[in-house]
């Protein structure tokens, strides 16, 4: 996402020397380490340590850069399928102290805006797959996600994993941060977008773009299933929409002030299945990925196996007792594919979820971000094939499910705000 974001603002006009790109690991993508967008400077930074994010915010930038700058915040940890109540630590340590440190980071430097990547997941509602003989399908099988800022009110047990909690803790600290004053005495003005479920593109996707790297027979067991997804082209889109309308807004004031607040937003047209996308990737492929359907119940039963070993492994290496440890030691690492096997996933890839991002899409003087996106999904994902194969552009590697993403820091340089 970072990345994008970073592409978008060369492409705006920005000049590449007033970003940043603080992260954990160098950008590897083409894309960010060839053309303009490899001025950027990359800053390595640990997001979860408080004084090397304060470093890396406030290392002074060009005389000729702008006093104005905005903070586009990508990180995260995503740690989808835990949800038990003692690895909770694992996903905060990013999604919640890091975005910590990042607000910290924002405010030591003066910044002015600071726009943070939610996940519209804060707003799914936990629910139970394992039925009784008389029930037919879960009560929570099909679900609208809306903007609903009582979402951080909801308690723990109603979120769908740690990944979900943690998001939303991690949402409601920017936001709670807005008109915080920094250093300079700039007042910060925040935002968060939430991004559909999931987010695909190029840079390292677990929808599309997965399968285009380990072409294969792919097992699935969800294909009816409709949900809103969203590229990362359209995402990154709507972090610059919010940040126009926050640079509005401190300049004439006339539209209604939506800081501190957060937007969902997905891409353009109706919903789709993951059948959809299936059908989509066999035959752009031109048969080089094909999809296995597998029965949902078996397979969840064997979650709960996975979730069980899990556990075993994490509480046994984490134990007082030296014997405890060693057979947490002793005990083979689930792989990185089988450990995303556990209950949790069913409860955002199982189910029907549809993004309502009318909201975003209000024009800003109803109090909207003026999103307009530019791709369906399935136009978004054709194009993302047809890149894939014709170019045969290397975009690097992600930085996984437990990594953390691009934090890029900008000096706004006024007169090139142009807006989206």
């Amino acid at each position: 996402m970072g990345g994008w974001i970073v592409n978008h603002l060369v492409t705006r006009g920005e000049d590449p020397k007033n970003i940043r790109i603080l992260d954990i690991r160098a950008p590897t993508r083409a894309d960010l380490t060839q053309g303009p967008a490899k001025l950027a400077e990359f800053i390595r930074t640990d997001i979860s340590d408080e004084q090397s994010v304060i470093a890396g915010f406030t290392k002074p930038w060009p005389s000729a850069a702008s006093k104005d700058i905005t903070v586009f915040c990508a990180a995260a940890s995503l740690r989808y399928y835990e949800r038990h109540p003692a690895l909770v630590p694992l996903s905060a340590k990013v999604n919640v102290t890091g975005i910590e440190n990042v607000i910290k980071g924002s405010l030591a430097c003066g910044a002015t805006i600071l726009i943070s990547t939610s996940s519209g997941s804060v707003g799914i509602r936990r629910t139970r797959f394992l039925l009784a003989p008389w029930e037919s399908e879960p009560k929570l099988f099909s679900q609208v996600l809306r903007d609903d800022a009582m979402e951080s009110t909801r308690p723990y047990h109603a979120f769908f994993s740690n990944y979900g909690y943690t998001k939303m803790i991690g949402e409601t600290r920017v936001l709670t941060a807005d008109k915080s004053s920094g250093a300079g005495g700039n007042a910060l003005r925040t935002g968060a977008i939430r991004p559909g479920n999931a987010v695909y593109g190029v840079g390292g996707d677990q929808l599309v773009e997965m399968y285009l790297r380990n072409p294969d027979t792919r097992r699935t067991w969800g294909p009816n299933n409709v949900q809103s997804f969203i590229s990362v082209e359209n995402c990154s889109l709507a972090h610059l929409c919010y940040e126009q309308r926050l640079v509005e807004l401190g300049r004439d004031g006339r539209n209604p002030d939506i800081g501190g607040r957060s937007f969902l937003v997905a891409d353009a047209g109706p919903a789709i299945g993951y059948a959809d996308c299936y059908r989509t990737v066999e035959v752009l492929a031109e048969g080089n990925v094909k999809f296995q359907i597998l029965s949902p119940s078996w397979m969840l039963l064997l979650a709960y196996v996975v979730q069980a070993y899990h556990l075993t492994t994490y509480f046994l290496s984490h134990s007082h007792n030296t014997l405890l440890q060693a057979a947490g030691a002793f005990l083979p690492k689930l792989p990185s594919q089988m450990v995303n096997l556990q209950p949790s996933i069913w409860s955002i890839t199982g189910i029907h979820l549809v993004a309502d991002d009318s909201d975003a899409r209000a024009r800003p003087e109803a109090g909207g971000l003026g999103y307009e996106p530019l791709w369906t999904s399935l136009e978004g994902m054709c194009q993302l094939i047809l890149d894939h194969q014709s170019k045969h552009v290397d975009y690097g590697h992600s930085s996984g499910s437990q990594g953390s993403h691009v934090t890029p820091g900008v000096p706004r340089a006024q007169a090139g705000v142009k807006g989206d």
